[in-house]
């Protein structure tokens, strides 16, 4: 995702991409809830698993705790489920 994520737009959807995770492009300083997901989807398989561990790790330092990782049907989508601390 090329747009920046921003803190009114990741609330909306209580969702943000692995990418703008790891690239430094979520804002994340204002979200106002406790759940959050992060939805991976560059990569082949096992390669969107580990982007979506890889920012679940890059948050814990901002106090979010991994919950679960799943990949739903056929979608190619991974999704890792977070919640503040």
């Amino acid at each position: 995702m090329s747009m920046r994520e921003t803190p009114q737009t990741i609330a909306q959807r209580r969702m943000v991409t692995a990418e703008a995770v790891l690239t430094g492009t979520a804002d994340l300083r204002g979200y106002p809830y406790r759940y959050l997901a992060i939805l991976s989807h560059r990569g082949v398989g096992p390669e969107r698993v580990t982007q979506a561990l890889m920012a679940a790790d890059a948050l814990a330092q901002f106090g979010w705790e991994l919950l679960n990782v799943a990949e739903f049907g056929n979608s190619k989508l991974v999704h890792a489920f977070l919640r503040r601390r």
